[in-house]
């Protein structure tokens, strides 16, 4: 009886190490190409987003992110006796992640991920200021570093093609303190 206890305590001791091999996913080079919706302050953007990493083993890795504007967002205020109307865009993002990753299966993972990242945004304004003034127009560009931080997952069908969505949450630091919301859906592919 002793020696059929044992031997199922050793075949159960086997079993957690043999879930954790069957969720190990592939390492090396991946990309992903989507959009990002970026919320702050009452101001909507859109972006198209790339990423490039590398995954070291099945928990740790580094990614490397940049955006261009796509979506714009615009408003129009009344002013004295004229409107203004202000567009804001922006131009470009990019940003260095650590990632940790939480293989569920080797075709899905949880991740999470902290990194620093810089934003720049133009926004121009033009308006008038009644009957017979010319209208007016001023433009500025502006950046500001971030600490950057969210989670995510992802899906790859067959093992190099896949979908990942993910949040990030962006803290502004410096004179440009504030922060934004950082929603994501991309292609994702293993090289």
């Amino acid at each position: 009886m002793k020696i059929l206890i044992a031997a199922a305590v050793a075949g159960l001791s086997v079993l957690p190490a043999a879930a954790l091999a069957q969720t190990a996913a592939p390492t090396g080079v991946y990309g992903t190409l989507g959009y990002a919706d970026a919320h702050t302050d009452g101001v909507d953007l859109g972006a198209i987003e790339g990423r490039l990493g590398y995954r070291f083993n099945n928990w740790l890795g580094v990614e490397g992110e940049l955006a261009g504007g796509v979506k714009d967002d615009k408003s129009s205020q009344a002013v004295g006796g004229g409107t203004v109307d202000t567009k804001i865009k922006l131009q470009h993002e990019e940003a260095i992640y650590g990632v940790g990753f939480l293989p569920l299966s080797p075709q899905f993972d949880l991740l999470a991920r902290v990194g620093y990242g810089d934003t720049r945004i133009k926004a121009s304004a033009t308006g008038t200021a009644g009957v017979g003034i010319l209208p007016v127009s001023a433009s500025q560009s502006v950046h500001g570093g971030s600490w950057n931080y969210g989670v995510g997952a992802q899906y790859h069908f067959d093992g190099k093609n896949g979908i990942r969505g993910d949040y990030t949450r962006q803290e502004f630091t410096g004179d440009n303190s504030g922060h934004a919301d950082v929603w994501s859906i991309a292609y994702s592919r293993r090289f």
